[in-house]
Order: C-alpha cells, then structure tokens, then sequence
C-alpha cells in the first residue's frame, strides 16, 4: 500500500468534516438582535432593581440604515454613577415613554457587571406610572 490510498481517504474525511462544521457556524451565527434580546432577558431575569432616572430618548441615524431608538439614563450601584444608553428600537412598547424623559425610573443591572442594565425589555419595565 502506497501513502496515497492510506492517507487519501483521511483527508478527504477531514476535508469534508470541516467544510461540514465551516458551514453550520456560518448559517448558525447569532444576530446582534438575537444578542440584545437574550442579554434583555437574561438581566429581566437575574437583574438586580436599583433606582435611576431617564434622561433622554435619542434617534440617531445608522449608516443609513434607518433609525435606532436610545434610552438614555442614570444609576447608582454603591456609591458609583453609571449613565448608559439602551437600544430600544426592537421594543414595541414605545408608546409608554411618553412624558416619561427626567422621572424616576427602576433599572435592572448584572450584579456581577453593573454597568451592563436595562430600564426596559419585552418581560419588565422599570418605567414608572
């Protein structure tokens, strides 16, 4: 037996399974979307409640791509003052910002990374009425 029918086969296996495996992480790439969503969720469910205040609601144009909607506010997590912004342009429940920009809000912040928070998501609010 000769080295190319023994490591012929081989390759040609090894070949295939990477293409195999190129493949399936190309068609399978998380969006920044599906990132922002799971992040939202994962802070309206393991997110500590502090108090903050909304400051401002911001469009900004993106390459062109249309608009993208941020929330704008304050907290304190121990003494620290955090200001963050929020892509809220996925939510659907804009409408309860109204009259909402300077007031006292609730925010949900990773206790392990407080400045990482979100004053809305599609399962809380922080917003008061």
């Amino acid at each position: 037996m000769n080295a190319l029918t023994t490591y012929g086969p081989i390759a040609a296996g090894a070949i295939a399974v990477g293409a195999g495996v190129w493949y399936w992480i190309r068609t399978h790439r998380i969006t920044p979307e599906q990132r922002e969503r799971m992040r939202r969720e994962r802070l309206s469910k393991i997110g500590r409640i502090c108090d903050g205040t909304v400051i401002d609601l911001r469009e900004v144009s993106e390459n062109g791509n249309g608009l993208q909607r941020l929330l704008v506010y304050q907290y304190d997590v121990s003494g620290v003052t955090y200001e963050a912004s929020q892509d809220i342009t996925q939510l659907h429940n804009l409408e309860v910002l109204e009259g909402k920009l300077g007031v006292a809000s609730s925010v949900r912040y990773d206790p392990h990374n407080p400045g990482n928070s979100i004053v809305i998501s599609e399962w809380w609010t922080g917003l008061r009425t």
